[in-house]
Formats: C-alpha cells, sequence, structure tokens
C-alpha cells in the first residue's frame, strides 16, 4: 500500500476518534480532520458535522452551531495572515470577544498579559492541545516564552468554567485553548524571512515530510526559528530561539499516536519594575527603560532574563469498540527562569553605590523562578441510546524552587549568603470527574455533571531576609551569615473543591442553535499568601470559586453569522495581587471579598461581496466589587472591528480594538485610584501569495505588517501609590510602543 492508499483508513480513524466525547466541540471544529492527536480541555463532540456557510468559511473568529458556552474559534487564518510572525500567543486571542493585551517593547518582544471579561491574567486557564500549564506559584503565564505564532494553528476561547470535563487549576475565569499545527498529506520544507522596526529581524525553517514508512502512516513537522530585536523600548534588547516537532503515527483504524515537543530560549534586558517611572518618561521619553550608563541602577547590563522552557507530550486515542472511546495524554513542561536585577528602584538621578568585595553594599539581586511538571490525562466515553457518557480524571506533579539572593553586579554576581528569600514547593493536583450528556431528542441535549478538584501544596522555606525572616537566627551585617536559628521551616495546605455543571443545548435549525450553562470553577491561591513571618498562617486562604450563568444564542447564514450571550459571574474569596512599590520585586496579595462580572457579548461576520467582509464583536458589561468598586484593570467595554479583502492571491485586513475606561489601584486594593482613559489600537496586514513563482518553488508570499498604525502612545497601565490627584514622580507608566512596520517573505518548496 503506498502512502495515498492510507487515506480511506486515515479517514476512518478520524470518524471513529471524531465522536470520542473527549473534547469540547469548539476544539473539534478549530482543527482539521486530520489532526488526530489533539483533545482538548472540555468535554463534548458533535455526531454529525454543522453546515459550512461562505460566511463561516470567512470568519476569523466565531462561535460554533455545538457550543454549550460562550465560546470562539480563531482560526488559522487570522494567525497566518494577520498576525505579526514575531507574535507570541497573547496576540491569537486579541480577537476576540472581551479580550486584549499589550506588548509594551513591541508584538511578541516581552510579556503580554490577556484580560478577558474583566479578568486578569491568572484568574483564567491556558492549555495546549488540552494541557492546562501555567506558573506554580500563581496560575500566570508567560506568553514570550511558550508557542511563538508560527507554531500555533488555532486556539479556542471559552468564555466560561466550562464543563465537569474541563481540567485545570484555574477554571475560575475561563479557558483559553491553543491547538497545534496540522499535519499535511505532501511534503514541504518552507523558509521565512522577516525584517522590521527597532532591527527585528526573524528566520523560520519548518519541514513537512507528508506521510511516510509504511503505508504512510507517519507524518513529522518541525519548526525551528530564530528571532533578534532591539526592542521599542531602550535597550531592552530581545533573542528568541524556539523548535518544535510533532509527530503522528496512525497504528490502526481505531487508534493514533501523537508526539510533541517545543523548546525556547530567550534572553532580553527586561528591567524587573516591567516599566519606567513617570519622572522617566517626561525626561527622557515615552520608550525610555533601560540605560548604558553603568553608573545606573537601570543599566541594562546589570538586568537581564534568561528564559528556557520545554512542553512535550504523547496522547493516545483510541476507539475500542461498542461505543466505548479512550484518550490518555501523557505530558511534562518545564520553565527556568534566571533574572539579574541591577540595584534598588530605577530613578532617573539614582546611582549603583555598590562596591565590589564589601558585604553589604550588594545592591543587584540573583532572583530565580524554576518549576518542572509532570501529568496524565485519562479520558473514556461510551455512547448509550440514552445518551454519552464521560469520565477521566487529571493527575499532576510539579516540583518548583524559587529564590532571591542580594547580590554585587560589580563583583561577577556574587550572592551573600542568606537568601531574601529561598524556597522549594511541591503541587500535587488530583481532578476527576463525570458527565452525562442526555440525548432528549435529536436536537435537545442536557449534560449535568460533577468534577472534584484536590490540590495539596508543600513548602520548605529557609530562612530569610524578606518573607518567614530569620527564624530565630542571627544576621551578621558584616558578613553577611546568619547563625543559629531554624535553619528552614515547612508547612502545607489542602484545597478541595466540589464543582458541578449544568448545560442545556438545543439545535433549532441546522444553522442555529441556543445553550443554556451553570456552572462553577475554582481558583487556588498564590503562593506569595505563605511568605509571612515563619510562614505562619493562622487561618489558611480558601480556594477561590465563580458561579457562572448564561445564556446564548449562534447563527450562521450564507451571507453573515453571528453569536450573542448574556453572561453572569460571580466570583467569591478573590484575592488582589499587586506589586509592593516600596519592592519591586515583591508581589502583595491580600484578600478583596466578592466580585461579580456580568455583561453582554456579540460577535458576527457579514459578507459584502467582492471579497470583502466586515468582522465585529463588542463586550458591555461590569466587573466590580460587592462594596462596588470596580476591579482594578476590569473595562467597561472593549469592542473589535476588522475590515478584510480576501480575493485571489490577495489577503488583507485593518483591525482596530478599542478597550473603554478602567482603573488601577493606588496604595490600597480596591482604591481605583488611577483611571486609564480608552485605548484605541489598530492593525494592517496585506498579505500577497504567488502559487509556483519558479520551476523549484510551489508557493511565495509576501506580508506587509503594521502594528499600531496610527502611532498611538496612550497609557495602559499606571503601578504605584499615588492617584489621579496626586500623581507620582515615582508610578511606574506602561504605554502603547510606537508605530512598527515588518516585511515577511515565505518560500515554499
Amino acid at each position: 500500500m503506498n502512502q495515498f492508499d492510507l487515506k480511506p483508513c486515515a479517514l476512518n480513524v478520524i470518524r471513529a476518534l471524531s465522536v470520542m466525547c473527549l473534547t469540547a466541540p469548539m476544539l473539534v471544529h478549530a482543527q482539521q480532520t486530520t489532526d488526530l492527536g489533539v483533545v482538548g480541555a472540555n468535554g463534548t463532540a458533535t455526531n454529525s458535522p454543522a453546515p459550512v456557510t461562505e460566511a463561516s468559511k470567512a470568519a476569523l473568529s466565531q462561535g460554533s452551531l455545538d457550543a454549550r458556552s460562550a465560546q470562539s474559534v480563531v482560526s488559522a487564518d487570522f494567525i497566518d495572515n494577520f498576525m505579526s510572525p514575531v507574535s507570541d500567543f497573547s496576540q491569537v486571542f486579541q480577537l476576540t470577544p472581551g479580550a486584549f493585551s499589550y506588548s509594551p517593547n513591541g508584538v511578541g518582544q516581552g510579556n503580554a498579559a490577556t484580560t478577558i471579561r474583566g479578568l486578569t491574567d491568572s484568574q483564567y486557564l491556558v492549555t495546549f492541545d488540552g494541557i492546562p500549564f501555567n506558573d506554580t506559584n500563581g496560575v500566570s503565564h508567560h506568553s514570550y516564552v511558550y508557542f511563538p505564532a508560527m507554531e500555533i494553528g488555532g486556539a479556542v476561547v471559552d468564555r466560561s468554567p466550562g464543563t465537569a470535563a474541563t481540567i485545570g487549576q484555574a477554571t475560575f475565569g475561563g479557558s483559553l485553548n491553543l491547538l497545534s499545527r496540522n499535519l499535511e498529506t505532501a511534503p514541504r520544507t518552507s523558509i521565512t524571512g522577516s525584517y522590521g522596526t527597532w532591527d527585528t529581524g526573524l528566520v523560520v525553517l519548518e519541514h513537512e515530510t507528508g506521510q511516510f514508512g509504511p503505508e504512510g502512516a507517519s507524518n513529522l513537522l518541525i519548526n525551528a526559528q530564530q528571532m533578534t530585536s532591539d526592542g521599542y523600548q531602550t535597550y531592552n534588547h530581545q533573542n528568541r530561539e524556539a523548535f518544535s516537532g510533532k509527530y503522528q503515527y496512525i497504528v490502526s483504524a481505531d487508534t493514533v499516536v501523537t508526539l510533541f515537543a517545543s523548546y525556547m530560549d530567550v534572553r532580553n534586558n527586561q528591567l524587573d519594575a516591567g516599566a519606567p517611572t513617570r519622572a522617566q518618561v517626561a525626561q527622557f521619553g515615552d520608550n525610555y527603560l533601560n540605560s548604558n550608563d553603568p553608573t545606573q541602577s537601570n543599566y541594562y547590563g546589570y538586568n537581564f532574563y534568561n528564559v528556557k522552557t520545554s512542553f512535550q507530550y504523547i496522547d493516545v486515542a483510541s476507539n475500542l469498540g461498542n461505543g466505548w472511546k479512550l484518550d490518555n495524554k501523557f505530558y511534562n513542561y518545564g520553565y527556568h527562569n534566571q533574572e539579574n536585577i541591577g540595584g534598588a528602584v530605577p530613578q532617573s538621578t539614582a546611582k549603583v553605590l555598590a562596591t565590589a568585595n564589601v558585604p553589604g553594599n550588594d545592591t543587584g539581586i540573583d532572583k530565580l523562578n524554576s518549576y518542572h511538571t509532570t501529568g496524565n490525562i485519562l479520558r473514556v466515553s461510551k455512547d448509550t441510546d440514552l445518551g454519552t457518557f464521560r469520565s477521566g480524571v487529571w493527575l499532576e506533579y510539579a516540583n518548583s524552587d524559587r529564590h532571591q539572593y542580594n547580590s554585587n553586579e560589580l563583583d561577577s554576581w556574587q550572592d551573600e549568603v542568606t537568601p531574601r528569600f529561598s524556597e522549594t514547593y511541591q503541587t500535587t493536583t488530583l481532578q476527576p470527574y463525570a458527565e452525562f450528556e442526555f440525548k432528549v431528542t435529536n436536537d435537545l441535549k442536557i449534560t449535568p455533571g460533577l468534577k472534584l478538584a484536590d490540590y495539596e501544596q508543600n513548602y520548605d522555606h529557609l530562612q530569610d531576609l524578606k518573607k518567614v525572616g530569620l527564624l530565630g537566627g542571627t544576621l551578621n551585617k558584616t558578613t553577611g551569615v546568619t547563625t543559629g536559628g531554624m535553619p528552614d521551616v515547612t508547612n502545607s495546605v489542602n484545597y478541595h473543591d466540589v464543582l458541578p455543571t449544568l448545560d442545556v443545548h438545543y439545535q433549532l435549525q441546522p444553522n442555529w442553535s441556543t445553550y443554556f450553562q451553570a456552572a462553577q470553577g475554582d481558583l487556588i491561591p498564590p503562593t506569595s499568601v505563605f511568605d509571612v513571618p515563619y510562614a505562619k498562617v493562622a487561618t489558611p486562604p480558601k480556594a477561590q470559586k465563580s458561579t457562572t450563568y448564561q445564556i446564548g444564542t449562534v447563527y450562521k447564514a450564507d451571507k453573515f453569522t453571528v453569536d450573542a450571550d448574556v453572561y453572569h459571574t460571580k466570583l467569591d474569596n478573590s484575592y488582589s495581587c499587586a506589586t509592593d512599590p516600596t519592592d519591586i520585586t515583591t508581589q502583595i496579595c491580600v484578600a478583596s471579598g466578592t466580585e461579580t462580572t456580568q455583561g453582554l457579548e456579540l460577535e458576527g461576520t457579514l459578507l459584502l461581496g467582492g471579497g470583502f467582509s466586515i468582522y465585529a464583536n463588542g463586550t458591555v458589561g461590569t466587573t466590580k466589587y460587592s462594596t462596588g468598586q470596580w476591579v482594578a484593570g476590569a473595562p467597561s467595554d472593549v469592542e473589535t472591528l476588522g475590515f478584510i479583502y480576501a480575493d485571489g492571491g490577495w489577503n488583507s485586513s485593518i483591525i482596530a480594538k478599542r478597550v473603554g475606561k478602567l482603573y488601577n489601584d493606588g496604595a490600597a486594593a480596591g482604591d481605583d485610584s488611577y483611571t486609564i482613559n480608552p485605548v484605541v489600537l489598530t492593525n494592517m496586514f496585506v498579505n500577497y501569495t504567488v502559487k509556483n513563482p519558479t520551476s523549484f518553488a510551489k508557493a511565495a508570499k509576501v506580508q506587509l505588517a503594521v502594528n499600531n498604525l496610527f502611532d498611538k502612545h496612550n497609557i495602559t497601565g499606571i503601578s504605584g501609590s499615588g492617584s489621579d490627584s496626586n500623581p507620582l514622580a515615582g508610578d511606574f507608566i506602561t504605554m502603547l510602543p510606537a508605530r512598527s512596520v515588518a516585511l515577511t517573505v515565505t518560500v515554499d518548496f
């Protein structure tokens, strides 16, 4: 049998596995049918394909007729054509309703945390091919050190806690689900080169084998790339190297095995504060961050990151017969961030006063945040006359190591003996679940479910200067050595939650559906709540819980698509975290009571004819504490408007994102001291593709990308202890980066 004879067999595998009821409907539709190995975070599938209209094929983001909650599928077309090739994964979510993020150093050149429905990073789940990944000291994410744009094949944004089958440590605020690239049947080699503003260069080499091996059962896609840039901010240089590979093997008509691996090495000169002060912006300009003066504490040579990450999984999906399906995914991922911080809080006139080899004059900080996570996700389902039963269990173990030492940047970073803090901790997560999708009629399905969430964390804190303290010891300020006392202190905490879910899906017509959802999610508190003297917490904090109610509808016609929903989410036991204004290396987390986020969302695409279409979405709502105060960082409204042209080899767009007024806290959580006025960010992309440009090339594509088309310089965030009426020179100011332009050429062989 040659490789093309495999196609009927492969289609049988696809048909068998596509109804495994192991993935959310939107995750199923976001994949091409050849992508057998991707199993998502949620728990349903569709038994029959939804009608595909011209408008739905053109939509960059849209709801699904099978959705049981408010969801948006981001197309591969958007990622390929309407994102800068240097982008990180935050830009994938940027298009969808209620979502926004900013990259102060330029797109893809620093962490860009997404906010969605007024909920900030650490309040929602991010997954890759159904595997949740996040920091272990708080459920946050680093968008620029995992999965650059050219490793991503699509995304599904679920703005809800999901079903019982949605696993993760932060189902609290929803799940942002990334999908890997789909494999192709024919071989291809591609070379991409990109160059643009701030001396930003990108080189990518990619090879797709197509089907190969005995009976064409194997397929492999590899991608290697390097990006370098001076960055928008002064002396915040970037160097990003990334590699990924995806291999798929069709064992039989009922079983497929998928392996995925990625690795990234990112080096930059990001200042730990992340932003310049108000005084520095006034004196040196909007793009000021680091200096080239070694007498300044913000000298770029004293401030640098080296972040290395890896992510791997092996997935086995199988149709066992008699209605039983199985999917098992074993994975591990790691994060190692070595950061060096130069001196005290940077000010425009601050000087480095450290003197080499003199204890006590160490002004720099040696900072490490490292973790390694291993887990397994087992899912099974059974089709019956009454409907579909789904069950599974998620088990994960994470080992973390974090420290900060006062260090002398003038003497090869010699650390003091006693740390500012040093801790190791282990997090074990267990989440079994079960749900049953009752097929009341062919058009009406009701799915109740239940998930148990159990978390255990075990801590070991060394005696230190900043967190748990000297533990009865005595510090010699001359030598920096602590004598006596306890060398360390240990403690542990458990969180247990029972999380019920219920959803109703009704297919009004083949192209029109509606749904109702009631679901609970949870979020474990950050580890910093135990960073107190002797690590003693009189009353351990409770896990945060959310209860969401929402109703929505999805409609797809030939000329337009539209989806809409109304939502109400109550968030209990909320915590608010902010940078300590007296110590930029420290986060302060305090209980902030109950939050409620509620509102209305709309999303749609309209075909105008002649290759032109309009995409638009909007979210209007409130995110407030029970006191009536706005939650920091939550806007009153978010809108997106895009004009798209696609005809022949041309594929172009102008897309504008508007973020309404929001507030940032000052000296106290919930005080709404700073007002951030509305921001409008507009990007433009022009793509032209030529097929068979030469005898040895299959296709060539040229892209012109312009980010921040109108060169806006809005303030997007303020961190400090002042207010609108009392702005302080030391307030940290985050702003939009200036307009950037990039020209990219890709040739396929």
